[in-house]
């Protein structure tokens, strides 16, 4: 057969591949690159009969080679087929016990009274800031545990009613009994050196010392006080002249009494001289409340 003026023909090529061989080409390449990425071996689904074909368990098709096996199984109803088997063995199958959660035991311990306490108010000679020490005493803490402490709003605690004016700091340790101070609601100073803890171990004591911001009421009232203007006397009444000299007139007597007569060659009465008004005293503000505090 001439192939030479056949379309895409060429001489010496052999002539256009029909479409039975490209075929067969194309799922000889598929077998090949599926062996080399598939253990066929390893699918549950393959098996080889007595007659030296190959079949699929799954859908129960015949298979003349490998590489159709492995076409089939990239198929729809391969695909479909391992779906519904994938959601009867999860119905199937027993419920799993969910993994136990890890419980961490609460040490109980029995609680042996509230322990002594002194309580130390102070104020800071340079910044005038007012402040709290806590001295806390726990003979008998138990082995391990330390002091702890936080501070509780009114709206937390439901032990009296809510009183924003106030605030709650809490202290416990173990064995004891959690105490708190109430203090006033205002705001705590957590620089370095303003609030610091500390726990000793031999002696079995807990110090904790914080202040108090300054407000800005407290800060204008301690400030320096300006100096009030010195007010003039009233002046004289219009229509009168100046005083006469000392030597010559007294000074007029109270209640409109007539001035007596001075015997002859007698000094005159001696002017006091004038006052001026005292300027008035600069208030100082007052000594601050007291903190009250109960426990």
């Amino acid at each position: 057969m001439d192939f030479q003026h056949r379309a895409g023909g060429k001489t010496g090529s052999g002539g256009v591949a029909s479409a039975s061989e490209s075929n067969r080409d194309r799922r000889e390449r598929l077998r090949q690159l599926a062996l080399e990425t598939i253990d066929i071996n390893k699918d549950p689904y393959f098996m080889k009969n007595h007659l030296g074909s190959y079949e699929c368990k799954l859908c129960l098709t015949l298979h003349n080679n490998e590489g159709s096996y492995l076409a089939h199984t990239q198929g729809k109803k391969h695909q479909t087929n391992l779906a519904r088997r994938v959601a009867k063995e999860a119905k199937e199958a027993p419920a799993q016990p969910a993994p136990a959660k890890v419980k961490v035991e609460v040490k109980k311990f029995v609680k042996i009274g509230r322990p002594g306490y002194k309580v130390t108010k102070q104020r800071d000679p340079e910044t005038g800031q007012q402040s709290l020490l806590f001295q806390i005493d726990y003979p008998e803490v138990a082995e391990g545990i330390g002091p702890r402490h936080r501070f509780m709003s009114a709206y937390e605690q439901r032990i009296e009613p809510p009183d924003r004016r106030w605030q709650y700091l809490l202290l416990a340790a173990e064995p004891y009994e959690t105490i708190a101070f109430k203090v006033p609601s205002r705001e705590i100073d957590k620089a370095e050196n303003r609030f610091w803890t500390h726990w000793n171990r031999e002696t079995k004591q807990f110090f904790l010392q914080f202040h108090f911001k300054m407000e800005k009421t407290l800060l204008q009232s301690s400030g320096p006080v300006p100096p009030s203007a010195v007010k003039r006397p009233p002046p004289l009444m219009s229509g009168v002249g100046p005083r006469p000299p000392n030597d010559s007139l007294p000074p007029p007597p109270p209640g409109g009494m007539s001035v007596p007569p001075l015997p002859p060659g007698a000094p005159g009465a001696p002017q006091m001289p004038h006052q001026m008004p005292m300027p008035p005293m600069p208030m100082r503000p007052p000594p601050p409340e007291v903190l009250s505090m109960s426990n």
